[in-house]
């Protein structure tokens, strides 16, 4: 039988190594930028950036705004678990709808820096 607390600790493994998976597809992403990469590439870091850099703005804000100090925590673990991609997913789309002026900004220096035609 699994205990609350294994549960609790088998989610916040997993939260973890999905925080990790997330930066070191973002930190490839960028390593991979040269100016031998093309537009499209160029473009799609630079939107990957913006979408991590929003993603953890929503979180900094969501820790910010929660204070369930009577909460179970294993309730807590597996909220914080579920809320974790669903900031992913709203960064995500809050890029795509809003967020293109910082993006575009990052793609024409970057664009400049590699001498990407």
């Amino acid at each position: 039988m699994i205990s609350v607390d294994g549960i609790s600790s088998l989610i916040d493994t997993g939260k973890n190594a999905a925080a990790a998976n997330n930066a070191a597809s973002l930190q490839n992403s960028l390593q991979g930028i040269s100016s031998d990469s093309t537009e499209e590439e160029l473009l799609q870091a630079c939107k990957d950036f913006e979408s991590y850099f929003v993603e953890e703005i929503l979180k900094e804000v969501k820790e910010n705004l929660t204070d369930d100090e009577e909460e179970d925590s294993s309730i807590s673990t597996l909220k914080d678990f579920h809320m974790d991609s669903v900031i992913e997913l709203m960064a995500d789309e809050l890029v795509d709808e809003v967020g293109m002026s910082f993006t575009q900004q990052l793609y024409e220096q970057m664009k400049r820096n590699y001498n990407i035609e």
